[in-house]
């Protein structure tokens, strides 16, 4: 099972392969889900993978930001230049750029990102089509989840990583538009400002009720290998050096069989929120999950760097070695080392002299040999073919020794590519029929009695769709977490029978559910869809109808062709999935009455909508387009996306779409006007 350690920067590389990293994921300066990190510029990249590669540790490049249109190109770029460095894999997340990179360069070894959002077994089919070779599950998961996921993907011949230490998001990754709606920032594309951090409460006194405490799962590695986890995986692109030294360290030692005490305080003090969790893993979810960082916390971390210094000032002897010595009267002394992974190398010496004193002995040849502090090898094994009453020199052995080294070196690193990329967006046809509205209620109550205008209506999956209408399209929301493949599966066959045609969906396991029941799809803005590539992947994975995300502005959105698109046109636009509900801080979900709200440090509220088995925060305002007719021709479909609104105000705010007229109550343009970071 492999140690995967996070590299911000060179310093931080270094810390984790010398503490014992199997492979390293790590940046470029653009793309990659931590662009605050420092990063690597491209020359850095390679003496990076060269670096690592040395060491026998694997490189993993991210590039797990959602791509728009423009960037497509700039992006695969990014990727070839990578591959030609020899990076070992790519995490990636853009539907769009992981089905080019399966079509143009199929030899790169892809996984698809925490930030798509993989949490059940279903997406594994619609995965292995796009050539992902590797999941990286969503960190909500409960071990009983993580286990069923594991036998699954081992029937798909795909490999399993799992977080196991480090910051825990709220919301579940891919799903988070709190920094980009509050601030301008997206998480999605890798600039989150952490607004989550900050004062939101439940109870409305000033409770920090979006932060959770940091992971780690420590004690269980054990566990998650008999599962048939495949990679442990520790965040932090953005910490220290010495953070980084002591959560792979730590974990080294749990597989390796080892427990220090010291380490675990060493590991709590330099970086947590008043201790760890283990909430999701163990399925304790609650108040105990919470946290933030403390006035103790930074003081704890300053008295731990010097230790955790030391855990990583020297090399680390990792990579065994077997040297063969052929040293012959009459001939040139021969040295010959080779690794494990069968490269061997060989340098050439003087020919020895008949001694005239203390004849060279084989105590002294492997001695000489032996000495290798400051290199990543070792000596395994030395073959020695030595002649007797031979003299060679302590200096002639160090330098043949230094040369093999060197040699190796340049083998062990110096596996570049030379491959070749073309790639060219297509123009996309203009639009011009009239969208079609689909309205998105919560319950039958909540349907206005005219619903002329509206083509398709769009409820929850527990609603009694054959009470409305014939002449409507009739469409179930499917759970954005899903947590029973098989019960849900079985309630997509009933809906058959109800005539529904489609369901609405917002991650790739409902996609594929939905397919198998034969029950066309329109994928929700959970997708992060912004190219057309993506449009094009969603097309052959079984989608009809694609609303894009709510991060590409009005102009960005005309521009993509692919599949039928809409926009989420009006509504409360959901800004977090959680599984554990912040309310619960507060209320028990009878106080609350699925009535919930946080409010934040300015005393806006945020309204909190309970689901199965997930929460959703909401924004403060609905978006509101009404009077901006003139961008709707480029869409095939509006989504109204109605929360608390009565059947009366659905209605009045269908009216003034029709009416182009400008809203009468506090609205929001979300991001459409914007060009988002």
């Amino acid at each position: 099972m492999e140690i995967l350690s996070p590299a911000g920067n060179m310093a931080a590389l270094t810390a984790a392969v010398r503490s014992g990293a199997d492979a390293v994921y790590l940046g470029l300066k653009d793309f990659s889900a931590r662009k605050n990190a420092d990063n690597f510029e491209r020359d850095e990249l390679l003496a990076a993978v060269k670096y690592c590669h040395i060491r026998g540790v694997k490189v993993y490049i991210t590039v797990n930001t959602m791509i728009k249109e423009s960037e497509l190109s700039a992006a695969l770029d990014a990727v070839l230049f990578a591959f030609n460095c020899g990076a070992d894999a790519f995490i990636i997340s853009d539907l769009g750029l992981i089905s080019v990179l399966k079509e143009r360069l199929p030899q790169a070894s892809l996984h698809a990102s925490t930030q798509m959002t993989v949490h059940s077994p279903a997406a594994l089919k619609p995965l292995k089509r796009l050539g992902i070779k590797r999941v990286v599950l969503a960190r909500e998961m409960s071990r009983k989840e993580i286990k069923e996921f594991c036998a699954a993907a081992k029937e798909e011949g795909i490999e399993v990583e799992v977080f196991v230490h480090g910051a825990l998001c709220m919301c579940v990754s891919g799903q988070c538009l709190l920094s980009s709606v509050l601030g301008g920032r997206s998480g999605n594309r890798g600039l989150c400002a952490g607004p989550c951090r900050l004062e939101f409460s439940a109870s409305g006194s000033g409770g920090y009720d979006l932060s959770l405490k940091d992971l780690s799962l420590l004690s269980f590695v054990r566990e998650l290998e008999s599962f048939g986890v495949a990679s442990l995986k520790i965040e932090g692109r953005m910490k220290r050096p010495e953070y980084v030294a002591a959560a792979t360290f730590a974990f080294r030692n749990a597989l390796d069989g080892k427990t220090d005490e010291n380490l675990k305080l060493a590991l709590k003090n330099v970086f947590s929120r008043s201790g760890f969790t283990d909430g999701y893993y163990t399925s304790r979810l609650g108040s105990d999950m919470f946290g933030v960082r403390t006035k103790e916390d930074v003081i704890s971390s300053g008295d731990t760097f010097a230790f955790l210094h030391s855990l990583y000032k020297n090399e680390r002897q990792s990579v065994p070695l077997e040297f063969s010595a052929q040293i012959k009267e009459g001939e040139n002394i021969l040295l010959t080392a080779k690794d494990a992974d069968g490269n061997t190398v060989s340098a050439k010496g003087e020919i020895p002299q008949a001694a005239k004193n203390k004849a060279t002995d084989s105590a002294a040849v492997i001695s000489a040999l032996s000495k290798l502090g400051g290199t990543p090898y070792y000596a395994k094994k030395t073959d020695l073919k030595l002649d007797s009453g031979l003299f060679v020199s302590a200096a002639e052995l160090n330098r043949l020794r230094r040369e093999v080294i060197e040699l190796l070196n340049e083998k062990r690193a110096g596996f570049c590519r030379d491959e070749k990329l073309v790639y060219s967006i297509d123009k996309h046809a203009e639009n011009t029929r009239e969208p079609k509205t689909y309205a998105r209620f919560l319950s039958l109550k909540q349907i206005p009695a005219d619903i002329s205008g509206i083509d398709a209506i769009i409820l929850p999956l527990g609603c009694d769709f054959s009470a409305l209408p014939e002449n409507v399209i009739k469409i179930a929301e499917l759970p954005r977490y899903i947590t029973d493949e098989a019960a849900l599966k079985a309630r997509l066959f009933d809906l058959k029978a109800g005539k529904v045609t489609a369901v609405y969906c917002g991650n790739l396991s409902a996609i594929e559910l939905a397919r198998e029941s034969g029950l066309n799809v329109i994928a929700s803005n959970g997708l992060n869809c912004a190219n057309s590539e993506s449009l094009k992947t969603l097309s052959l994975l079984g989608v009809k109808e694609a609303v894009l995300s709510a991060e590409v502005n009005l102009r960005e959105a005309k521009e993509l062709s692919g599949a039928q698109k809409g926009i989420f046109a009006y509504g409360r636009l959901p800004l977090m999935l959680t599984r554990n509900c912040p309310v619960k801080n507060a209320k028990t979900c009878k106080e609350c009455g699925k009535k919930g709200a946080l409010k934040d440090r300015k005393g806006v509220l945020f309204p909190v909508a309970c689901k199965e088995g997930y929460s959703e925060v909401l924004n403060c305002a609905p978006l509101y387009l009404g009077d901006k007719q003139d961008c709707f021709s480029a869409f095939d479909f509006l989504l109204f996306y109605f929360t608390d609104e009565s059947g009366a105000a659905a209605r009045e705010i269908l009216n003034m779409y029709k009416k182009n007229a400008p809203a009468d109550f506090p609205f929001t343009r979300g991001l459409y006007y914007k060009n988002l970071l």
